[in-house]
């Protein structure tokens, strides 16, 4: 991964106090956990979707139901 310059949270207006900055730290860390938690999840395994030419027909109706999905 690399640094931007730029921060990730800025303070535009105001000032935080103790409470409101704690509560924010607690947001993006249980955010960052669930991140981290769908990342290390085993990826999903995509379905094969390919048939062999030989056994399709050579023509679908624009209204068929193959062509439905």
């Amino acid at each position: 991964m690399t640094a931007s310059a730029e921060p990730l949270v800025r303070i535009v207006r105001g000032s935080l106090t103790d409470e409101e900055l704690a509560a924010l730290t607690a947001v993006l860390a249980a955010r960052a956990a669930v991140a981290q938690q769908a990342a290390a999840a085993a990826p999903i395994e995509p379905i094969a979707n390919w048939q062999r030419l030989e056994r399709r027909p050579a023509y679908y109706s624009p209204f068929s139901w193959q062509q439905a999905a």
